[in-house]
């Protein structure tokens, strides 16, 4: 079998690789020179495998590094997202590999932004930051060596997001106000002995 047309698709970055006569395979023009694929070139079917397989890991590649571009994942994201995308194990777990040996997928940093972000920006009490990180596929080997808040820090934080919760529950009778700002820390993962001092310094 020889290689009789390659022709330029639409995308500018792909090719169509015609084998006597017939279309064969649409590839990235990336995996076309890495391959070194010209006219005339004696091909067989292993080949061919063997380049869809090329094509595949780097489709699955570019997909991961556009994720990262959006921001940090954990690898069991990453892992969920590829295989929502259909591709097979194989070629995941090459990408997972593809990216850890170049530090773009790291538990440990991901988990470190996490903590910052959810504790800067959305004071959350280190419970609930510890059932997101899990949800997330962190290991908790990595929570507990990152995640290390002072309650004195989880204290002002919570006393924080109670003052301002409690101008929602101003015309509530003291009860109802004691209950619902209970309930509202609690979900936002605080613990029992922080809500307490909170309550009691509040209400």
């Amino acid at each position: 079998m020889k290689i009789s047309k390659i022709e330029p698709q639409k995308n500018r970055h792909r090719v169509n690789i015609y084998v006597d006569d017939k279309f064969a395979i649409g590839i990235d023009n990336e995996i076309r020179y890495k391959y070194k694929l010209e006219v005339d070139m004696e091909v067989d079917d292993d080949f061919i495998n063997e380049i869809l397989v090329a094509e595949e890991k780097n489709n699955a590649i570019n997909y991961a590094l556009k994720l990262l571009s959006y921001r940090q994942r954990s690898e069991k994201e990453m892992c969920d997202s590829l295989k929502r995308k259909g591709f097979d194990e194989d070629i995941i777990n090459h990408t997972l590999e593809y990216c850890k040996e170049r530090d773009y997928l790291n538990d440990r940093k991901f988990a470190e932004s996490f903590i910052k972000d959810k504790i800067n920006f959305s004071k959350l009490g280190t419970e609930r930051i510890r059932y997101e990180l899990r949800l997330k596929g962190v290991s908790d080997e990595i929570i507990n060596r990152v995640l290390r808040v002072s309650k004195d820090e989880q204290l002002q934080s919570a006393m924080e997001l109670g003052e301002k919760r409690l101008r929602l529950y101003k015309d509530d009778s003291k009860d109802a106000k004691y209950r619902k700002l209970s309930g509202f820390l609690q979900r936002k993962g605080y613990s029992y002995d922080i809500i307490s001092k909170v309550l009691k310094e509040l209400l």
